[in-house]
């Protein structure tokens, strides 16, 4: 069987899912710990791979190494001949799981794409792509079964146009839901209408308003207030989904669409898939905030992601940083 894995795809929580599994065959957690090592390839050095990859398991029977974004260092065809050799004579002690965000359109010219293609016997790559919103319904009924519930398909479709396409905010709320009804009755619209994220996603919308106008302390409130109801990954998850959509509504208003155009291609079953009520809440904020502040926010992202994944710096504690910074 091939020891090196690409998972790809726009689905990023149905890779992290995946990326559990891997770590989920370890049959004893302390040894997991010990034999995972997490690199992200933007931030590594060749020798943080070397030693990772080519280091002997301790106490069990392999290393498991997940290599996160592996375009962003090997971005030219030498530098991409060099890595997939060097990994291809990795001892088989090692597992290599590379994985990284890929758009459908790119999926056809993506080079790792396209070498597992011709190398079966090397590597095994796996598409993860969002459904599309009409298919969102019936994700949500499997992903409750999955989680040991059941929900009325109505329900379902509520929860649909509050998440549209976004699985991962999906998921965390069918937990949230499960908890509430304490897996003793299927989920009902009542349910949702009272547990669900529609308080939290409102909070999360003033509380980047109050961090477009400069009002830190309102907006370091609210956060604590969102936290009082949910974990810090769930928080981390609606503000970057919320940014995100800040930052396709104002990529579209730079090349002057209209409103209805944008509502239009952000709602569109083949496109991003938003729902309408948070796209049309989000045009006073993009109009707030210039293209190239909503690059580097993202960019923030990516940086608490790292620090939480490496245990340099929690999500909570980097967000409330980065509220402090961006409200000054």
């Amino acid at each position: 069987m091939p020891n090196i894995f690409f998972l790809f795809g726009n689905d990023e929580f149905a890779i992290s899912r995946r990326l559990k599994d891997f770590e989920a065959d370890f049959e004893d957690p302390t040894s997991a710990n010990m034999n995972t090592a997490r690199l992200e390839a933007r931030s590594m050095s060749e020798d943080d791979l070397g030693n990772a990859l080519n280091s002997m398991p301790f106490l069990a029977k392999r290393r498991l190494v997940l290599l996160a974004n592996p375009s962003s260092k090997f971005n030219n065809p030498q530098a991409r001949k060099k890595f997939l050799e060097f990994v291809t004579k990795a001892p088989e002690t090692s597992q290599l799981v590379m994985y990284e965000s890929v758009e459908p359109k790119e999926v056809e010219k993506h080079w790792l794409v396209k070498w597992a293609e011709k190398n079966g016997s090397l590597i095994q790559s796996r598409a993860f792509m969002l459904p599309r919103l009409k298919d969102m319904t019936g994700w949500i009924v499997n992903e409750t079964k999955n989680q040991g519930g059941k929900i009325d398909p109505r329900a379902a479709e509520m929860l649909k146009d509050m998440v549209g396409v976004n699985t991962r905010q999906a998921g965390m709320e069918i937990a949230k839901l499960l908890a509430y009804v304490n897996w003793a009755r299927e989920i009902k619209i009542e349910d949702v209408q009272t547990a669900s994220i529609v308080t939290a996603e409102a909070d999360v919308f003033a509380m980047i308003n109050a961090m477009a106008t400069g009002g830190g302390k309102e907006a370091q409130r609210l956060f604590h207030r969102i936290l009082e109801k949910d974990d810090a990954d769930s928080v981390f998850g609606l503000v970057l989904w919320q940014f995100r959509l800040i930052l396709l509504v104002r990529e579209m208003l730079d090349v002057h669409k209209t409103e209805r155009e944008i509502i239009e291609v952000l709602t569109a079953r083949d496109s991003f898939r938003y729902s309408e009520y948070p796209v049309r809440k989000s045009f006073d904020l993009a109009k707030r905030f210039s293209m190239e502040t909503l690059e580097n926010i993202h960019r923030s992202f990516l940086v608490m992601d790292e620090m939480n994944k490496s245990g340099q710096m929690d999500l909570d504690l980097s967000l409330d940083r980065f509220i402090a910074q961006l409200s000054s």
